[in-house]
């Protein structure tokens, strides 16, 4: 295949992927994959584009959202309904290695640009299907958004205040594991692909993904069929884990273990808290819950957030006071790990993307983000990638096809 992108020193220079996904999941798999040197080349509807574009925040009428799903991306317009589009993609498939797309099982087949199809064009693609369901599932004709994805996976059922209602986590956590999830399975495909010469299909769900992620709640209801319910900010199992409100905000605390309760009643007051009979075992202190929680909460009272943290980090108690997204932002630890780094917008300028956040040894590029406006790079790709002259370039804008 010929050369791909020009040469950054990224993980994944020279790897081309051609990304027909939209909204989040699978433009979260594509932006972490852009951010190690893929060139990611985004195909968007003509006019209007990803409907990521007109989910807000707006800045000047641009998604703030959309901008940091599609950091480090080249935006080209194709309309896939005409025939000339899809012939279009058809051109591109043998110089991309990897194609990622997010549309229901079978809308593919109905383009005729499935995974089988694409496989005669690129015997060595790798192929990344996301979906809510997967492409075998008797639900896969069901759409899928995050909040069914989360109220399917029981991730809502066990989620919020003891005895309250199902209740959703407080970001769109289905799409982003998906997108994680989509992103490992490129990359280990693409590494077999060096082993083997062969490309595969890397099928990944919504519902699988989310499923996946709880462990301490799959270990109680495989192992021992106990359906956890919700029980607010404590941990389902190990008790002092909780949430408590000091003078000044509120802190979480990790005593997870007989020891660090010890620790913990020498600094409340109570020194002889893990002797006494209530709370000797974590079997007793869940029991006794209530009566803990209150001997706690009486000591977190009277001091400020910092001092709990302190004391209590100090004792060797893990602990941390809980933060909002913009006490996080402005943090020494995010700045000191270099994760809101400034990128570049044609027409905002420069504007704050956060970067996928592993970090690797050796010398590694400083990333020059940029977030592309709806078809920027057509003409650029059309002419390096598919070799189309302007009349070709042309006559493709006449049958709308661009």
């Amino acid at each position: 295949m010929e050369a791909t992108s020009k040469s950054n020193g990224g993980i994944l220079d020279g790897i081309r992927i051609l990304d027909l996904s939209r909204v989040m999941s699978g433009p979260f798999c594509t932006s972490m994959l852009a951010d190690l040197g893929a060139q990611v080349i985004k195909i968007e509807m003509p006019g209007y584009g990803d409907e990521g574009r007109s989910f807000g925040p707006f800045e000047q009428d641009e998604s703030t959202y959309f901008m940091l799903l599609n950091r480090n991306k080249k935006s080209m317009t194709v309309n896939m309904k005409t025939d000339e589009g899809r012939d279009l993609i058809k051109a591109l498939i043998p110089k991309c290695d990897v194609l990622v797309e997010n549309f229901r099982p079978g809308v593919m087949a109905r383009l005729g640009l499935d995974e089988p199809a694409v496989r005669k064009l690129n015997p060595t693609m790798v192929y990344t299907s996301i979906s809510g369901f997967g492409q075998d599932s008797p639900l896969k004709n069901w759409p899928a958004f995050d909040l069914v994805i989360q109220a399917m996976s029981g991730i809502m059922s066990l989620t919020g205040p003891k005895g309250g209602p199902p209740t959703a986590v407080g970001e769109s956590v289905a799409d982003v594991c998906t997108g994680m999830f989509a992103a490992f399975g490129t990359v280990a495909a693409l590494f077999d692909r060096e082993r083997t010469g062969q490309g595969r299909h890397v099928d990944v769900a919504m519902l699988d993904s989310l499923m996946s992620m709880q462990l301490t709640g799959l270990a109680r209801q495989l192992y021992f069929d106990d359906t956890p319910k919700p029980v607010g900010n404590r941990h389902p199992v190990t008790y002092p884990v909780d949430s408590f409100a000091t003078k000044t905000g509120d802190i979480v605390m990790v005593c997870f273990a007989d020891k660090l309760v010890g620790e913990l009643g020498k600094l409340i007051g109570h020194p002889d808290l893990a002797s006494d009979p209530r709370f000797a075992t974590n079997a007793l202190r869940n029991e006794n819950e209530t009566a803990l929680y209150d001997l706690i909460a009486e000591w977190t009272q009277s001091v400020t957030q910092d001092e709990a943290v302190d004391l209590l980090v100090g004792a060797g108690i893990p602990a941390a006071p809980v933060w909002s997204l913009k006490q996080l932002a402005e943090s020494d630890h995010t700045a000191a790990r270099n994760m809101i780094l400034q990128g570049h917008h044609r027409k905002l300028g420069t504007v704050p993307l956060v970067p996928q956040p592993v970090k690797f040894s050796g010398d590694q590029p400083t990333p020059q983000f940029t977030t592309p406006q709806l078809g920027e790079h057509t003409e650029e790709i059309l002419k390096a990638i598919a070799q189309l002259s302007d009349e070709d370039i042309a006559a493709l804008r006449a049958k709308n096809a661009i």
